[in-house]
């Protein structure tokens, strides 16, 4: 296996999914279902989870339904203090420094967000690039189109020199169907849906061979 570059979830696979920043963001978006798009109360929480699971992410599915300004959304949803819930992680900065592949972030986030993520975590020198959920329109993971996507912005015509790194299974079983060398992240446990697990970053260089 010849890995040339690998795309990095970020949310709760860049850092701890133990943190709590998820459900903030999470609750971020029903906030907003329900004070711009005035989706009653009792309505919010079992439509933003049907949408999630049948588009990949609300936005994807609220988008299909309502008219609203997308940047509007992705600046209210994360709105969050995110220095309170995210510290640097020196395992992860020092396998990242010594990854002799190109690195980039594949999230279905935007990328401000994505930014702020990784200047917080001290690892934004370490990626050459990120490709958000604003590059992926109309698509998102784990959408077929969007690994396409990802591949051409990372000029890399061949998905068998990728891997994806991410923490939802659903996620990892599409970039697996794509080509890519597909990492569950946040257990040891082999998993159906992907052809690799890791828990420990510190495993990640052997497990793809691509040590220095």
């Amino acid at each position: 296996m010849i890995i040339s570059t690998i795309f990095f979830d970020l949310d709760d696979t860049l850092y701890p999914a133990s943190n709590g920043l998820w459900p903030l963001i999470r609750d971020r978006i029903g906030l907003f279902m329900l004070e711009r798009l005035m989706i009653p109360a009792d309505e919010v929480q079992p439509l933003r989870h049907k949408l999630f699971e049948e588009y990949g992410t609300t936005l994807r599915g609220l988008q299909l339904n309502y008219a609203f300004d997308v940047a509007d959304f992705l600046a209210f949803v994360h709105d969050v203090p995110l220095a309170e819930y995210l510290q640097p992680d020196p395992l992860l900065q020092i396998v990242l420094q010594n990854l002799p592949v190109r690195k980039f972030v594949f999230t279905n986030a935007d990328v401000k967000h994505a930014r702020r993520v990784l200047r917080i975590l001290q690892i934004e020198q370490y990626f050459d690039g990120i490709i958000d959920v604003v590059a992926l329109d109309p698509y998102c993971k784990p959408m077929p189109q969007s690994f396409k996507i990802a591949l051409q912005a990372a000029g890399e015509p061949d998905p068998y020199r990728c891997a994806m790194i991410d923490d939802i299974p659903r996620t990892t079983q599409a970039a697996r169907e794509q080509g890519l060398f597909a990492i569950l992240y946040g257990t040891d446990e082999p998993h159906p849906q992907a052809d690799a697990a890791l828990a420990d970053w510190s495993r990640l260089p052997e497990l793809l061979d691509v040590r220095n």
